[in-house]
C-alpha cells in the first residue's frame, strides 16, 4: 500500500498549480461551481432546498437523478428547478419521508455534462422521549450507579448533558430558606461524570445523591431546540458505614476492546470505573506513560482522552488503570484509524488547441488506498466512450494530438469503504487569441520596501507567451522581479527607483495583446513615539501618546480604539492632536488602547494597556449549603477585582430579629475562597453579607442571603452568680443571673436547681423554673445547703454548675451571753467579760454583742 500523506501536508504540491482562468464568453464545458454537502439536512416544515449552480458557454441545462435514476422534477407537484439553475426546491407537503434519497445534478451543454457529488438527503427529527413514568431507582450507599439517556438518534446527533431539580420538588433535607432549588447542571467530578454515550455514572452513590431528581436533556444545534427526558428520582438507602470494595469498569466492559476512527474525525476514548474509595484513572500508550500534546486533551478528571482530529499517529493500543488503596484493575483500547479518501492532486481543466497533448492526473490516498475509477461525461471510459487519441492508465488520463471531438466533462471518483470523491475536469479544444483579462491601465501607488503585484492575468489558446518591460524596454525577470504563470508580476522590496510604467505584452501564433501598469512609490508611515503601558488609581487623568511621520504627500488620519471599537470623545476623553487624553479614570476606562494610523495606502498601529484599579465589585449570588447544627456553608461569585487583587472576605451577619440592619463582623477570610463554613450559635435567624477587599479598600457590602435558622441544641453556657441567701428564719432564697437570648441554643429555656443539706447523706432535691430565682421554705433556720444549676431547653440539659454553699435564714439568739463580770476598774474605764453564746444556740452569723450599761452617782442613778 505505501506510505500515507495527510491531507495536511498536500498545500505544498498545490502551490504551484495554475489555476485555469477560462473568460465565460469562451465557449466552454459545463463547471459545477455550486452543491449541497453530501450529508445534507433538512427540516420537512420549510422548503427543502438542495443546490446546484454551474457555469458553462452554453449555459448548463440542468437535470437530477435520485438514488440513481432518472428524476423527473417537471412531473413532480411537490417540487421545481429554479430558472437558470439547477437547485432543487422540495415542498414536500404530503408524505415527506418519500424524499429521503439519494440525489445527484448534471449540468450539461453541447460540449460536456457535470456531475455533482451524491447528495444523501435527510429529514431533521427533534429530540423527543417518550412521556412514561420512570419508577424511583432505590440503591445502597457506596454501590455504582448508571442512569441512562438513550438520546434519540437525530439527524442531527443531539449534544446531551444533565440537569438536577428538574421537576422543582424541594428536597426533603433543604436548609430554611425562602426560595426552592431551581434545576442546575449536575456537577460532575471523579466519582459523578456523563459518558460520551450520554449516560450519567456514578461510581458509588452517597446519600447526597438523593437531595434531587436528575434528567437527561437533548439540544439539537440545528434548529436550538432542546428536549427534556422525564426527571429520575434516586433514593439512596444509608447504612451505618459504606463497604469498601475494589475498582471495576462499568465503561467499557471486560479487559479490551477496540476503537475505529476515521482520519480527521474527533477520537475520544475513556474509561469509567466503580469502587469505594473512588478509582482514579491513568492512561498508557504502547506501553509507555501517556504523552499529552497539543491537540490531545485529558478530560473528565482523567477519564476521557479527546483528540479534535485523528491522524494516524494516534493509533495504537491505550491502557487506562483504575485504582484505589484495594487493588487496580486494567483495560486495552485498540485504537485503529482509517481514512476515506482524500485529494494528492485533483485534476484540473485543459484548454488546449488541436494537435496539442494533454494529460490529466487524479491522485488520492486513504486506508485502504482508494480506486481510481475514470468517466466521461457520467459515463464508464471503456472501448465505446473512449476516443482513439485517448488513454486511461490508473490515476493518469493522457490525451495525443486532440480534436475538438475531445471536448468533454472527464470525472474521476476515487473510494473506498469509508467514502468517495468526485472531480469533474473539462477538456476544451479551441484555437483562441491573446486576451488580457482585468483592469486595464491601472495605477498602483506602493509603500518602498514592500512587495507589489502587477496583475496581467491573460487567456488564449494555444497557451500565449509573456513579457513584462519596463517602458517597453528589456525584460524583467530575475533580482527582484519574479513573473507567476497566471501573468502576475511580483517585484520584491521595492524602492524608489522602480517607479515608472510597465507593460504587459502575451502573444500567440493567433495574435497579441498588452497593457500598462503605472507605479508610485510612496515613503512608509513610522509610529516615532508609541504610547505605553499605564497602571494608575481612580480618579487618575491619563495620556497616551502617538507621534507619527509619514510621506509629505500622503494624507494620514489618527484613530484611537478601545480594544476593536473607536473611542466615543467628550468631556472627559479628548484627543490632543494625536495623543489621547483620559480624564478622571474610572475602572470601566481599563483596557487596551491602539493608536491607529490610516492612510489611503497602509495603516500602521501601536498598543498599550490602561489598567485602573479601585475596590472591588461587590460579590454577587450569595449561597447557602451544608446546613449543620452549629454551621452552614455559605458561597459567593467574586466581584470584579477591579485589576487589583483581592486579599481578604470579610463576612458580616444579622440576627437581630427586633432591630433588623445591625450587621455584625464575623469573620475575615483569605481572597481566594469564595466557599466557607461559617459556625454560628444554635437556634438562631441569620443573614449574612459579604465584602471584598483590596489594597485600595473595602466594596459594597453583598446583596444579603435568604435567611436562615440554625438547629437547636442543649444550652452550653452556665447560669453565673448563683447563690444562695435567707430572707426568713425558715427559707432560702436561690438566684443567679439569667442567660441572654442568645444563650438559650432553643425555645422554652428554663432553668433545673438542685439543693440538699451540706453534710448530710440526703439525695438532692431539685425544681425547675423560667424565672432567676427560686424560694425554699422548709429550710432548717441558718443551715449550710449545696447548691447547684443547670439551664434545660426542648433539645435537653446544658452544663451543672459548680456547687456552691447558701445558708437559709436566720431567727433571734436562744439564749443571753452569761457569767457577766468586771476588772480592772478605774476613775475613767472598766474591763467587762461574759462567756460567749453557742453556736447552736446563736441560731445565725454572730455579728456583734450589744454591750449596756446604767450610770449611778453617789446620790442615785444618773443613767
Amino acid at each position: 500500500m505505501g506510505t500515507l500523506v495527510e491531507p495536511a501536508l498536500l498545500l505544498l504540491l498545490w502551490q504551484g498549480v495554475w489555476a485555469l482562468d477560462i473568460p465565460l464568453e469562451v465557449r466552454q464545458p459545463p463547471t459545477i461551481i455550486k452543491q449541497s454537502m453530501k450529508e445534507h439536512i433538512v427540516d420537512a416544515k420549510d422548503t427543502m432546498v438542495i443546490e446546484c449552480e454551474a457555469k458553462g458557454n452554453p449555459h448548463p441545462i440542468f437535470s437530477w437523478r435520485r438514488n440513481g435514476r432518472y428524476y423527473n422534477v417537471a412531473r413532480d407537484p411537490q417540487a421545481s428547478m429554479r430558472r437558470h439553475s439547477g437547485t432543487l426546491d422540495i415542498y414536500a407537503w404530503n408524505n415527506p419521508e418519500q424524499y429521503e434519497a439519494e440525489y445527484q445534478c448534471v449540468a450539461s451543454n453541447m460540449y460536456g455534462s457535470a456531475y455533482s457529488n451524491k447528495i444523501r438527503l435527510r429529514l431533521y427529527r427533534a429530540p423527543v422521549w417518550p412521556r412514561e413514568i420512570i419508577e424511583p431507582v432505590v440503591i445502597s450507599a457506596g454501590l455504582p450507579l448508571v442512569l441512562s439517556c438513550d438520546p434519540p438518534p437525530g439527524p442531527p446527533k443531539p449534544e446531551t448533558y444533565w440537569m438536577s431539580s428538574c421537576s422543582y420538588a424541594r428536597p426533603f433535607n433543604w436548609p430554611i430558606q425562602t426560595a426552592f432549588p431551581t434545576m442546575q447542571p449536575v456537577r460532575q467530578d471523579r466519582r459523578v461524570s456523563m459518558g460520551v454515550n450520554g449516560d450519567l455514572y456514578f461510581s458509588n452513590v452517597l446519600f447526597n445523591d438523593s437531595a434531587a431528581d436528575y434528567c437527561c436533556n437533548a439540544r439539537l444545534p440545528y434548529r436550538n431546540v432542546i428536549q427534556q427526558k422525564m426527571p429520575v428520582v434516586v433514593k439512596v438507602l444509608t447504612t451505618r458505614s459504606v463497604v469498601e470494595s475494589t475498582p471495576s469498569w462499568l465503561l467499557p466492559k471486560g479487559s479490551s476492546s477496540t476503537i475505529l476512527v476515521l482520519l480527521g474525525e474527533e477520537l475520544l476514548i475513556e474509561c469509567i470505573a466503580a469502587g469505594v474509595p473512588t478509582p482514579r484513572i491513568t492512561w498508557r500508550k504502547d506501553g509507555e506513560d501517556l504523552v499529552v500534546r497539543s491537540p490531545m486533551k485529558v478530560k473528565n478528571f482523567n477519564k476521557m482522552i479527546q483528540i479534535p482530529k485523528a491522524s494516524f499517529e494516534d493509533a495504537g493500543e491505550y491502557v487506562c488503570t483504575a485504582e484505589n488503596k484495594l487493588g487496580y484493575i486494567e483495560h486495552t483500547i485498540t485504537v485503529q484509524v482509517k481514512a476515506a479518501p482524500f485529494w494528492l492532486e485533483r485534476p484540473g481543466d485543459l484548454v488546449l488547441a488541436p494537435e496539442e497533448d494533454g494529460r490529466m492526473v487524479c491522485r488520492s490516498d486513504g486506508a485502504p488506498r482508494p480506486t481510481i475509477t475514470w468517466f466521461i461525461n457520467g459515463e464508464p471510459t471503456d472501448s465505446s466512450t473512449l476516443q482513439p487519441n485517448v488513454e486511461v492508465s490508473g490515476e493518469t488520463l493522457v490525451l495525443r494530438s486532440v480534436t475538438t471531438l475531445n471536448n468533454a466533462v472527464y470525472q474521476c471518483n476515487a473510494s473506498n469503504q469509508y467514502g468517495y470523491l468526485l472531480a469533474n475536469a473539462f477538456v476544451n479544444v479551441l484555437h483562441a487569441t491573446p486576451r488580457i483579462l482585468g483592469s486595464r491601465n491601472e495605477y498602483l501607488k506602493i509603500i518602498e520596501g514592500s512587495r507589489a503585484f502587477l496583475d496581467c492575468r491573460f487567456f488564449g489558446s494555444p497557451v500565449p507567451e509573456l513579457r513584462w518591460s519596463k517602458y517597453g524596454q528589456g525584460n524583467l525577470e530575475g533580482n527582484r522581479f519574479k513573473t507567476h504563470s497566471n501573468g502576475t508580476l511580483e517585484i520584491k522590496s521595492i524602492e524608489v527607483v522602480d517607479q515608472g510604467t510597465y507593460l504587459c505584452v502575451v502573444s500567440n501564433v493567433a495574435g497579441r495583446d498588452e497593457n500598462q501598469v503605472h507605479i508610485e512609490v510612496k515613503e512608509p508611515t513610522v509610529i516615532v513615539t508609541r504610547p505605553t503601558d499605564i497602571k494608575v488609581i481612580r480618579g487618575t487623568d491619563v495620556r497616551f501618546e502617538c507621534a507619527v511621520k509619514t510621506d509629505a504627500t500622503t494624507p494620514v488620519t489618527t484613530t484611537w480604539l478601545k480594544g476593536t471599537k473607536p473611542v466615543t470623545l467628550g468631556w472627559r476623553i479628548s484627543m490632543d492632536e494625536s495623543n489621547l487624553v483620559i480624564g478622571n479614570t474610572n475602572p470601566a476606562d481599563s483596557g487596551n488602547y491602539t493608536c491607529l494610523v490610516q492612510t489611503e495606502l497602509e495603516h500602521k498601529s501601536a498598543s498599550a494597556h490602561l489598567m485602573v484599579m479601585d475596590r472591588p465589585d461587590p460579590p454577587t449570588d450569595l449561597e447557602l449549603s451544608e446546613p449543620q447544627e452549629r454551621s452552614v456553608r455559605l458561597s459567593w461569585v467574586p466581584g470584579n477585582s477591579n485589576h487589583n487583587p483581592i486579599t481578604d472576605y470579610l463576612v458580616q451577619y444579622d440576627d437581630d430579629d427586633w432591630l433588623p440592619g445591625k450587621w455584625k463582623n464575623l469573620s475575615l477570610y483569605p481572597g481566594d475562597l469564595n466557599s466557607v463554613t461559617l459556625h454560628l450559635l444554635p437556634f438562631t435567624y441569620y443573614e449574612f453579607r459579604v465584602i471584598a477587599i483590596n489594597e485600595i479598600g473595602m466594596s459594597r457590602p453583598s446583596r444579603k442571603s435568604t435567611r436562615f435558622q440554625s438547629s437547636g441544641a442543649p444550652p452550653d453556657v452556665i447560669p453565673k452568680n448563683l447563690k444562695g441567701v435567707g430572707t426568713w428564719r425558715n427559707n432560702m432564697e436561690i438566684s443567679w443571673e439569667p442567660l441572654a437570648y442568645r444563650e438559650w441554643n432553643g425555645p422554652h429555656l428554663k432553668y433545673l436547681v438542685w439543693w440538699r443539706r451540706r453534710d448530710s447523706r440526703e439525695e438532692w432535691k431539685n425544681a425547675t423554673t423560667k424565672w432567676s430565682k427560686y424560694y425554699i421554705y422548709d429550710a432548717d433556720t441558718f443551715t449550710p445547703y449545696e447548691l447547684k444549676i443547670q439551664a434545660v431547653n426542648d433539645f435537653g440539659l446544658g452544663p451543672e454548675s459548680p456547687v456552691v454553699t447558701g445558708f437559709s435564714g436566720e431567727d433571734r439568739p436562744l439564749t443571753a451571753p452569761l457569767n457577766l463580770r468586771v476588772s480592772d476598774i478605774e476613775s475613767n474605764q472598766v474591763t467587762v467579760h461574759w462567756d460567749p453564746v453557742s453556736r447552736n444556740s446563736m441560731m445565725g452569723e454572730l455579728k456583734e454583742y450589744k454591750v449596756c450599761m446604767t450610770v449611778y452617782s453617789v446620790r442615785g442613778k444618773i443613767d
